[in-house]
């Protein structure tokens, strides 16, 4: 039998990016709240002399465990969905800070084009030029609106930057200088330039200098140490939900994570949420907690699957288009983005093992619709760049192609290449499909004998059209960078979805507009179907940008406490009145 807790003004799920921000902004106005982790605590403290290749980038300490709780995948409806058992492709994050802990930390905006997405295809281009499949719709909210909220997330997390030459008006310049340039880098935007494009150094969460934020907690400046990506930073250097919204949280007295609590179902009377409840992951006891409001503020999969076991909204069906909870499934996926050209150098060499998780250098000329795209068989865009990562001995070792696996030159090419080689390659946008969805497994449940959430995803001709074009621009770059040898990623027409599953940007399921009819949450991420539920993340995305989604899932978590705090404060309402009125 569940024990019940006492109320409190706001129960958050998930202690992310989104979730911290929200709990920060709510318990800064003297607001409690309750923040539920299925994770494990942890402190900066923990992630102290931890470079363990085998144990952070081979054995995945720092993702979900799938052999409690995963997903299934299958390539079409008419096929039967398996569950994903191996995390080297997913990099779902769990544990006090989630993915905003082992990320790597690149940062952008997303273009005025992708939030008015729909009117302006149509504006430039017709109606015709979107496929009868696809689905892009406007999101309700400018780029202009959202400003303000991107000024404060970059403010908190002290991004180091630089302006792109090619990017939106900003009211203000990153608070850090952006980090510095490698030998890479500048041999990148040299060739860039030469072709016309205006490269610059991506936005960094690595932090440059050390820096205080408005909340006013502490920053370290970064080391350049390469262990970013599935790491905790071993520097406090790598802005992350811990050291900061989270310890901003903390320090106002009215917040309280309860780790290892596995939420299970919205609590409700059919018009509005009355809590959450949770199960211990180490005793085994249920618990309900309830709130004034409740947030879900999980990753894509987390959100959408609470929704849909707790019979929030109307299950989005592929055959008739209607319904909203599991729509516009997206993501960056490795076959079909992640694609470029692969150079070997021999009167080069560069130090491959230095470097940063956002140390890196980009160019926007073919993001979103900057690029003409009457004469392209696909819209939006995609965003070339080189990454300075910091490769790691066991993941990369590069040889060009034909040589042996094994063996006495396998070993001379491996040692002779190992600083001679540097990759081009191009994240894509991913826009939706009538068909690509989320839904609840019939199958497969997770530990607690509730079923998984399911994925069906098919490769579009946009998909693969975008590609094909990227891997071009790439070549090209690299050619121009004076590689001796290129060698160029292939994508065939016929290429399927990797139903073993890639990468950890995804978005939609609960997706945003200003008509109920065809969204699941208003502008402040509010459920139209239960004002005081609230569903912070990138499963609110539409669609996915060329660009990484972080900075626009921090900043639209920002504007939904600002609804959140008006909802508190009111008494109850859709934030967004006039909109919703208009489409009742």
């Amino acid at each position: 039998m569940a024990i019940k807790k006492d109320k409190v003004d706001a129960v958050v799920v998930g202690s992310g990016w989104a979730g911290g921000i929200v709990a920060a902004e709510l318990a800064k106005k003297d607001y409690k709240v309750v923040g539920l982790e299925r994770g494990q605590d942890k402190k900066h403290e923990d992630y102290i002399g931890t470079k363990d290749e085998l144990r952070y980038s081979l054995r995945y300490e720092m993702m979900q465990d799938l052999t409690k709780e995963t997903i299934t995948s299958r390539n079409s409806p008419d096929k039967t969905a398996l569950p994903i058992r191996s995390n080297e492709n997913a990099y779902l994050g769990t544990n006090t800070g989630g993915a905003g802990v082992h990320w790597n930390g690149h940062n952008f905006r997303w273009l005025p084009y992708d939030f008015e997405i729909y009117s302006k295809t149509v504006e430039r281009y017709g109606k015709d030029k979107i496929p009868e499949d696809m689905t892009i719709q406007d999101w309700g909210v400018t780029y202009d609106e959202m400003e303000k909220y991107y000024d404060k997330y970059e403010k908190m997390a002290g991004i180091s930057g630089e302006e792109d030459p090619l990017g939106p008006e900003r009211s203000n310049p990153y608070p850090n200088p952006p980090m510095k340039d490698s030998p890479s880098t500048k041999l990148f935007k040299k060739a860039a330039k030469e072709l016309g494009y205006h490269p610059y150094q991506i936005p960094s969460a690595n932090v440059t200098e050390q820096y205080t934020n408005p909340d006013g907690e502490t920053i370290n400046a970064c080391m350049y140490c390469a262990f970013c990506e599935t790491y905790g930073c071993d520097f406090g250097a790598k802005s992350d939900p811990i050291i900061t919204v989270l310890a901003t949280a903390r320090k106002t007295g009215n917040y309280e994570l309860r780790n290892q609590s596995y939420v299970t179902r919205v609590l409700h009377n059919g018009s509005k949420a009355t809590g959450v409840r949770y199960v211990d992951t180490k005793t085994g006891q249920e618990y309900e907690q309830p709130a004034d409001i409740v947030v879900l503020a999980g990753f894509v999969f987390t959100n959408t699957r609470l929704l849909l076991l707790s019979d929030v909204g109307e299950p989005y069906d592929p055959k008739t288009g209607k319904g909203v909870i599991g729509k516009n499934f997206t993501g960056h996926f490795n076959n079909v983005t992640y694609l470029g050209a692969v150079g070997f150098f021999d009167n080069k060499k560069f130090n491959n093992f230095a470097g940063a998780g956002a140390l890196a250098s980009t160019l926007s000329d073919f993001s979103g619709d900057n690029m003409d795209h009457s004469d392209l068989d696909f819209l939006h865009g995609f965003e070339p760049h080189i990454r300075v990562m910091g490769n790691r001995p066991i993941e990369y070792n590069r040889v060009p192609e034909g040589t042996p696996t094994w063996g006495k030159e396998f070993k001379e090419k491996s040692l002779y290449y190992t600083n001679r080689n540097l990759f081009v390659d191009a994240q894509a946008a991913a826009l939706p499909k009538k068909q690509n969805y989320l839904d609840l497994d019939p199958n497969y449940t997770d530990f607690q004998g509730n079923p998984l959430i399911r994925v069906t995803y098919q490769y579009t001709d946009q998909d693969r059209k975008l590609g094909q074009y990227s891997i071009k621009t790439c070549t090209e770059i690299m050619e121009k960078m004076g590689a001796d040898i290129v060698e160029s990623d292939e994508l065939s027409d016929d290429v399927e979805f990797n139903s073993s599953f890639t990468n950890s940007h995804n978005g939609g399921g609960v997706i945003m507009g200003d008509d109920p009819d065809i969204s699941a949450v208003n502008t402040y991420s509010q459920m139209w179907d239960m004002e005081n539920l609230f569903v912070v993340g990138s499963s609110s995305f539409p669609h996915f940008s060329n660009y990484n989604p972080t900075e626009t899932i921090g900043a639209f978590a920002y504007r939904a406490a600002e609804g959140m705090e008006e909802y508190l404060k009111n008494g109850g309402g859709l934030v967004e009145r006039k909109r919703a009125k208009k489409h009742a």
